[in-house]
């Protein structure tokens, strides 16, 4: 039996709704784990700390999850252009 395109087009707001809510709760996940390792001290434009995600993302997908070492094989301030003291 077909579904009556009112029927439809609602489906698809409440569908829409829930992406959007889906998305927010992802951000805001990723948010709180980046300012929690230093994200919001530095200063980077948008497109380089996009292409650093799409790395990370890629890193990810390709492998599966890595072991928790991986994650600190990026020394601080690789992102800023700033080498770390020391």
């Amino acid at each position: 039996m077909k579904k009556p395109s009112r029927q439809i087009r609602d489906e698809i707001a409440r569908l829409q709704e829930q992406l959007k809510q889906a998305e927010t709760r992802e951000a805001e996940r990723i948010g709180r784990i980046a300012l929690r390792a230093g994200m919001g001290e530095i200063e980077i434009e948008e497109g380089a700390l996009l292409s650093a995600f799409e790395e990370i993302a890629g890193r990810f997908r390709k492998g599966g999850s890595r072991p928790a070492k991986a994650a600190t094989a990026v020394p601080p301030g690789a992102f800023s252009g700033v080498a770390e003291p020391g």
